[in-house]
Protein backbone atom coordinates (compact mmCIF):
# COMPACT_ATOMS: atom_id res chain seq x y z
CA UNK A 1 0.00 0.00 0.00
CA UNK A 2 1.64 3.28 -1.08
CA UNK A 3 2.01 6.23 1.44
CA UNK A 4 0.84 9.70 -0.14
CA UNK A 5 3.59 12.22 0.93
CA UNK A 6 1.22 14.73 0.97
CA UNK A 7 -1.44 13.03 2.98
CA UNK A 8 0.81 12.12 5.39
CA UNK A 9 2.75 15.13 5.52
CA UNK A 10 -0.76 16.94 6.43
CA UNK A 11 -1.94 14.48 9.13
CA UNK A 12 1.49 14.80 10.95
CA UNK A 13 1.12 18.82 10.96
CA UNK A 14 -1.99 18.55 12.38
CA UNK A 15 -1.43 16.07 14.70
CA UNK A 16 1.84 18.48 15.81
CA UNK A 17 -1.12 21.43 15.75
CA UNK A 18 -3.08 19.10 18.02
CA UNK A 19 -0.27 18.17 20.62
CA UNK A 20 0.37 22.49 20.61
CA UNK A 21 -3.22 23.11 21.27
CA UNK A 22 -3.74 20.48 23.94
CA UNK A 23 -0.18 21.81 26.12
CA UNK A 24 -0.96 25.06 25.90
CA UNK A 25 -3.90 25.42 28.32
CA UNK A 26 -1.31 23.58 30.87
CA UNK A 27 1.79 25.77 30.33
CA UNK A 28 0.17 29.05 30.58
CA UNK A 29 -1.29 28.13 33.56
CA UNK A 30 2.62 27.66 35.60
CA UNK A 31 4.91 30.27 34.85
CA UNK A 32 8.76 30.05 34.49
CA UNK A 33 10.13 27.69 36.57
CA UNK A 34 13.28 29.16 38.65
CA UNK A 35 15.80 27.09 39.89
CA UNK A 36 19.36 27.22 41.55
CA UNK A 37 21.80 24.75 42.68
CA UNK A 38 25.05 24.77 44.20
CA UNK A 39 27.68 23.24 45.87
CA UNK A 40 27.84 23.50 50.20
CA UNK A 41 30.64 21.85 51.41
CA UNK A 42 29.69 18.18 51.30
CA UNK A 43 25.98 18.89 50.59
CA UNK A 44 24.29 19.76 47.47
CA UNK A 45 21.66 22.55 48.07
CA UNK A 46 18.75 22.77 45.78
CA UNK A 47 16.22 25.39 45.37
CA UNK A 48 13.03 25.60 42.96
CA UNK A 49 10.06 27.76 43.06
CA UNK A 50 7.07 28.87 40.39
CA UNK A 51 3.82 30.86 40.56
CA UNK A 52 0.97 28.75 39.14
CA UNK A 53 -2.74 29.86 38.63
CA UNK A 54 -4.52 26.89 40.16
CA UNK A 55 -6.35 25.96 43.22
CA UNK A 56 -4.01 25.78 46.11
CA UNK A 57 -6.14 22.72 47.26
CA UNK A 58 -5.15 20.99 44.16
CA UNK A 59 -1.11 21.88 44.39
CA UNK A 60 -1.63 20.54 47.84
CA UNK A 61 -3.18 17.24 47.16
CA UNK A 62 -0.84 16.55 44.34
CA UNK A 63 2.42 17.54 46.79
CA UNK A 64 0.94 15.13 49.32
CA UNK A 65 -0.12 11.79 47.29
CA UNK A 66 2.82 9.88 48.30
CA UNK A 67 1.68 6.88 47.14
CA UNK A 68 1.09 8.03 43.45
CA UNK A 69 4.42 10.09 43.26
CA UNK A 70 5.96 7.25 41.34
CA UNK A 71 3.25 7.67 38.53
CA UNK A 72 4.75 11.25 37.52
CA UNK A 73 7.80 11.70 38.59
CA UNK A 74 10.76 10.74 36.21
CA UNK A 75 12.65 7.82 37.44
CA UNK A 76 11.01 7.22 40.45
CA UNK A 77 9.80 3.59 40.64
CA UNK A 78 7.64 3.42 44.10
CA UNK A 79 6.60 5.91 46.70
CA UNK A 80 4.35 4.39 49.40
CA UNK A 81 3.15 5.20 52.75
CA UNK A 82 4.20 3.06 55.22
CA UNK A 83 2.89 4.60 58.15
CA UNK A 84 0.97 7.73 59.22
CA UNK A 85 0.59 9.26 62.58
CA UNK A 86 -1.29 12.29 62.58
CA UNK A 87 0.95 15.03 60.58
CA UNK A 88 3.76 12.86 60.73
CA UNK A 89 4.36 10.08 57.97
CA UNK A 90 6.58 7.66 56.76
CA UNK A 91 7.23 7.00 53.16
CA UNK A 92 9.45 4.45 51.72
CA UNK A 93 10.43 5.76 48.00
CA UNK A 94 12.73 3.80 45.39
CA UNK A 95 14.50 4.79 42.11
CA UNK A 96 17.57 5.98 40.13
CA UNK A 97 19.29 9.14 40.23
CA UNK A 98 21.53 9.45 36.76
CA UNK A 99 21.85 11.02 33.53
CA UNK A 100 22.51 9.22 30.31
CA UNK A 101 24.14 6.18 30.81
CA UNK A 102 25.19 7.12 34.87
CA UNK A 103 22.41 5.41 36.79
CA UNK A 104 22.46 5.17 40.43
CA UNK A 105 19.79 3.46 42.28
CA UNK A 106 18.07 5.25 45.15
CA UNK A 107 16.39 3.85 48.43
CA UNK A 108 15.06 5.71 51.21
CA UNK A 109 13.07 6.17 54.00
CA UNK A 110 11.85 9.96 54.76
CA UNK A 111 9.70 11.16 57.95
CA UNK A 112 7.29 13.88 56.40
CA UNK A 113 5.85 16.35 58.66
CA UNK A 114 2.57 18.12 57.28
CA UNK A 115 1.21 21.63 57.73
CA UNK A 116 -1.47 21.19 55.46
CA UNK A 117 -2.06 22.86 52.43
CA UNK A 118 1.32 25.49 54.02
CA UNK A 119 4.18 23.11 53.81
CA UNK A 120 5.91 19.54 53.87
CA UNK A 121 9.29 19.21 55.53
CA UNK A 122 10.94 16.03 55.16
CA UNK A 123 13.76 14.52 56.19
CA UNK A 124 15.98 10.84 55.35
CA UNK A 125 16.00 8.38 58.42
CA UNK A 126 17.58 5.74 56.00
CA UNK A 127 19.00 4.59 53.40
CA UNK A 128 21.25 5.42 50.57
CA UNK A 129 21.38 8.97 50.59
CA UNK A 130 23.69 9.83 53.48
CA UNK A 131 21.79 13.14 54.71
CA UNK A 132 18.53 14.53 53.42
CA UNK A 133 16.04 17.60 53.96
CA UNK A 134 13.44 19.25 52.04
CA UNK A 135 10.52 21.30 51.74
CA UNK A 136 8.29 22.33 49.92
CA UNK A 137 6.05 25.47 50.87
CA UNK A 138 2.57 26.73 49.15
CA UNK A 139 1.38 30.26 49.20
CA UNK A 140 -1.72 31.78 47.84
CA UNK A 141 -1.83 34.93 46.97
CA UNK A 142 -3.68 37.35 44.15
CA UNK A 143 -1.04 36.84 41.99
CA UNK A 144 -1.87 32.53 42.18
CA UNK A 145 0.09 29.92 43.92
CA UNK A 146 3.77 29.99 44.30
CA UNK A 147 5.86 26.39 45.34
CA UNK A 148 8.69 26.52 46.65
CA UNK A 149 11.38 23.76 46.99
CA UNK A 150 14.33 23.86 49.00
CA UNK A 151 16.36 20.54 49.52
CA UNK A 152 20.06 19.68 50.79
CA UNK A 153 21.43 16.50 50.58
CA UNK A 154 25.14 14.06 50.65
CA UNK A 155 24.65 11.23 48.51
CA UNK A 156 26.42 7.91 49.78
CA UNK A 157 27.09 7.59 45.99
CA UNK A 158 29.50 9.79 44.00
CA UNK A 159 28.45 12.47 41.93
CA UNK A 160 30.76 12.25 39.13
CA UNK A 161 32.67 15.64 39.23
CA UNK A 162 32.88 17.09 35.15
CA UNK A 163 28.86 16.55 34.85
CA UNK A 164 27.91 16.15 38.37
CA UNK A 165 26.13 19.38 38.81
CA UNK A 166 24.93 20.04 35.42
CA UNK A 167 23.19 16.50 35.63
CA UNK A 168 21.66 17.14 39.08
CA UNK A 169 20.27 20.69 37.76
CA UNK A 170 18.44 18.65 34.98
CA UNK A 171 17.02 16.24 37.28
CA UNK A 172 15.66 18.51 39.71
CA UNK A 173 14.43 20.59 36.71
CA UNK A 174 12.47 17.69 35.10
CA UNK A 175 11.32 15.96 38.79
CA UNK A 176 10.17 19.93 39.63
CA UNK A 177 8.39 19.90 36.06
CA UNK A 178 6.86 16.75 36.24
CA UNK A 179 5.25 17.79 39.70
CA UNK A 180 4.15 21.17 38.48
CA UNK A 181 2.55 19.56 34.85
CA UNK A 182 0.53 17.15 37.14
CA UNK A 183 -0.52 19.94 39.77
CA UNK A 184 -1.80 21.80 36.70
CA UNK A 185 -3.20 18.69 34.84
CA UNK A 186 -5.20 17.83 37.90
CA UNK A 187 -6.11 21.51 38.46
CA UNK A 188 -7.38 21.28 34.92
CA UNK A 189 -9.55 18.04 34.62
CA UNK A 190 -11.29 19.77 38.46
CA UNK A 191 -12.10 22.84 36.12
CA UNK A 192 -13.64 20.92 33.72
CA UNK A 193 -16.02 18.78 35.63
Amino acid sequence: MAVNPTRFGAAFLFALFALAVAAGPVRAAAGAIETRIERQGEYIAVNASVLMQVDARIAWEVLSDYDNLAKFIPDMKTSRVVSRDGNRVLVEQKGEFGFFFYRQPVDVMLEVVEEPRRRIDARRISGNIRDMQTHYKLEASEAGVRLDYAGRFIPEFSVPPLFGMPMVRRIVERRFRAMVDEIVRRDALARSR
